[in-house]
């Protein structure tokens, strides 16, 4: 009974998060790209630094090991971003190649191609760090069952309500970088779904891993902090009226904000 209240659990905690996170960003603020990417940005930087870090420093572990963990873990990404722009490159090369000579050819007749939007790095970069995220997830919502009912339904309702604004970052990093919103969804799905196992496998060793809880905050906040400055930030700085930058600033603390009150909510419970 209490294995499968921990399945029903973390899956609607991790999967439903996503979905519900996908309603908003491609349904209600689909129009708003921009004013979602700095949304993102903010809930990414809310997440690590309101959420993540606090709970890893609160858990007696030296600091020192937890910023070298943190250092790690940015150093990781970058690695990782770099590999997969790598990849990319390796991959588009032969296909632009061979395409030199149609769009030549267009040129030349007197046709215009637009070429396709640039997509972003950071894909793998985010899918890693939250896949580790909702590991952890599983684990805490697996301890709560196990203790009771009904703090596991609670632990269940408490992350899967901070992990909205959050994955709303993760599917606008994702969009970007897939092209689609149906990869991005498909992806952040897969990865909310890695909470499920996290459950399970708190459910066999939930003592054995409680220790390395502190880690994997800790490992999962500097996937959002690299992506957070290396990703989106920069995509937010251009020259705009003072009305857009506004507009720009306060849709980053909207997020900062969404993923405060959420992470309050959770505590709060």
């Amino acid at each position: 009974m209490t294995l499968i209240a921990i399945l029903l659990g973390t899956l609607a905690a991790g999967i439903g998060s996503v979905w519900l996170a996908a309603a908003l960003s491609f349904g209600v603020l689909a129009r708003y790209t921009q004013h979602m990417l700095s949304l993102a940005a903010g809930a990414l930087l809310g997440t690590a630094f309101l959420h993540l870090l606090p709970e890893a420093f609160e858990s007696g572990i030296h600091a020192q090991a937890l910023f070298l963990t943190l250092l790690v873990g940015v150093v990781f990404f970058f690695l990782l971003d770099k590999a997969e722009l790598w990849h990319h490159g390796h991959e588009h090369h032969h296909a632009e190649a061979a395409d030199a000579h149609d769009h030549d050819h267009a040129h030349r007749d007197g046709h215009h191609h637009d070429h396709a939007p640039q997509r972003m790095a950071g894909g793998w970069t985010v899918l890693a760090g939250d896949s580790v995220h909702c590991f952890g997830d599983g684990i805490l919502i697996a301890s709560a069952f196990m203790a009771d009912l009904r703090l596991g339904v609670i632990a269940a309702l408490a992350v899967l309500a901070h992990e909205v604004p959050h994955h709303m970052g993760d599917l606008m990093v994702l969009r970007k970088s897939s092209g689609t919103r149906r990869a991005a969804l498909l992806k952040v799905t897969l990865a909310g779904a890695i909470t499920a196992l996290g459950g399970l496998v708190g459910y066999w060793l939930v003592d054995l891993l409680h220790d390395y809880l502190t880690y994997f905050l800790v490992v999962a906040a500097s996937s959002f902090i690299y992506v957070a400055l290396a990703d989106l930030i920069p995509q937010l700085q251009k020259r705009l009226s003072l009305a857009e930058t506004l507009a720009q600033v306060a849709w980053l603390f909207a997020g900062i904000l969404l993923v405060t009150l959420a992470s309050a909510l959770a505590h709060t419970h």
